[in-house]
């Protein structure tokens, strides 16, 4: 049988149970707060530069939004590194974010003025802005930090394009070419160059070769076509064909705002025009006005 308790015994337990609460109740509060860790600098600066690498992953495959936000998070924790910055800038640069990259790159230079990287990208936001001399200033500036930097010499001759500055501009992007193998996008602007001064054949010969590197890009396939149609009526079948497949490609290049916002002359976009009046050409360029987006014409647009 279990024993049983008396009055007195009674008491005493409950007292001894109530003064067992008293010292509980009067121990340091924080001894109830549940154990938070606080990682350790070198934990954080880890983290960081892994948030980095996602970023510039995504950046790669072109999702440059979603970069910026990772990006955003490597700059928290590593606030004093300029290479956060940088990486932050570009993809709020292609993701079309001038403000914001202009401030990331504030910050980058702050932090190491003399990376020509810095410069290079803030030649291209000043170029994005509509602001070609500005452009010119960083870009240069750079160069003296960097003088193999094909992109930078890229980036020069739109920005003489913009300018009036022709020979200069081919020099450009001859010298970017040269320093970078198969750097289609710079001898197709050599093209561009070439056929306003009236240089068509060797315009040609320059689309023709970026063809042989990017068989499917529109932009010199349609400049092709529209110089080989100004060459004579010789290659008049080769044009036409030629236009379908650009056209097809990109629809957009059917609009002249188009055209001009990717750097096209006066005389490469009115001969253009004059092609497309053929009227072997009436169906394929019908289809390309029903196909081309709103978006095309806006050189603002990602």
């Amino acid at each position: 049988m279990a024993p049983r308790w008396s009055r007195p015994g009674l008491r005493n337990a409950l007292l001894t149970a109530a003064l067992g609460l008293l010292v509980i109740s009067a121990l340091p509060a924080r001894a109830l707060v549940p154990y938070v860790y606080v990682p350790q600098r070198q934990e954080l600066e880890a983290a960081g530069l892994g948030i980095a690498q996602a970023a510039a992953r995504l950046l790669r495959l072109g999702q440059a939004r979603d970069a910026a936000r990772l990006a955003a998070l490597t700059v928290q924790l590593l606030p004093e590194d300029p290479r956060g910055w940088m990486l932050l800038a570009e993809a709020q640069l292609r993701s079309n974010q001038l403000e914001q990259a202009g401030i990331s790159l504030a910050k980058a230079k702050q932090l190491d003025p003399r990376n020509p990287g810095i410069w290079f990208a803030g030649g291209s936001l000043a170029l994005r802005a509509g602001k070609p001399n500005e452009a010119i200033g960083l870009l240069e500036q750079g160069l003296k930090l960097d003088k193999r930097n094909a992109g930078a010499y890229f980036d020069l001759g739109n920005a003489r394009i913009l300018i009036g500055q022709s020979d200069q501009a081919l020099e450009a992007f001859e010298r970017a070419s040269s320093l970078r193998n198969s750097f289609w996008e710079a001898i197709n602007n050599q093209g561009l160059v070439l056929f306003e001064q009236g240089n068509t054949k060797e315009a040609i010969r320059r689309w023709r070769e970026v063809l042989k590197i990017k068989p499917d890009a529109a932009e010199p396939t349609l400049a092709l076509a529209a110089s080989l149609f100004a060459n004579g009526p010789d290659n008049r079948s080769e044009a036409i064909e030629l236009v379908g497949k650009a056209l097809d490609t990109e629809p957009n290049y059917v609009l002249d705002v188009y055209q001009k916002d990717q750097l096209w002359g006066p005389k490469l976009r009115s001969t253009t025009a004059e092609l497309f009046k053929l009227t072997e050409l009436k169906p394929v360029v019908d289809r390309a006005l029903a196909n081309a987006s709103p978006e095309g014409e806006r050189s603002d647009e990602e």
